[in-house]
């Protein structure tokens, strides 16, 4: 997707994105970032998409360096873990499993998540498919 320099010259003026050095830079490189992801893929701009993907990688390194390592978890580890800190119940993962009968099966260990359901649990948390395979 091509892209206009001048405007994304002017937005990263606007963002002075660079190697976050604090947890201060850090939370305001990622509110820039959480403004475009509020925006949805689909109407960001060429230039949006850009500056979304270099924001991401910023955040992404500065997280590397900084944050502990998380235990290794099962798929259902991680989900269960990830519905705990978000405070989601069954009934809020509806849009990924289809119905709360699914989600309780694979929360109970009955089913297995398919790989529809790991690229779908990958974007409503922001995560690698692998990491729900």
């Amino acid at each position: 997707m091509a892209y206009n320099p001048k405007i994304y010259g002017s937005l990263l003026a606007d963002t002075l994105p660079g190697i976050i050095e604090s947890d201060k830079e850090y939370a305001r490189v990622e509110s820039v970032f959480n403004a475009l992801i509020s925006k949805g893929e689909a109407h960001l701009s060429p230039e949006e998409t850009r500056l979304f993907g270099l924001l991401a990688n910023l955040l992404e390194e500065y997280e590397s360096r900084t944050l502990e390592p998380l235990p290794d978890l099962t798929p259902l580890e991680l989900l269960a873990s990830l519905m705990e800190v978000n405070s989601l119940r069954q009934a809020d993962m509806t849009d990924v499993f289809g119905t709360q009968s699914v989600v309780s099966e694979v929360l109970a260990g009955k089913r297995e998540i398919t790989k529809r359901q790991a690229k779908a649990l990958a974007e409503k948390f922001a995560m690698r498919v692998e990491a729900f395979i």
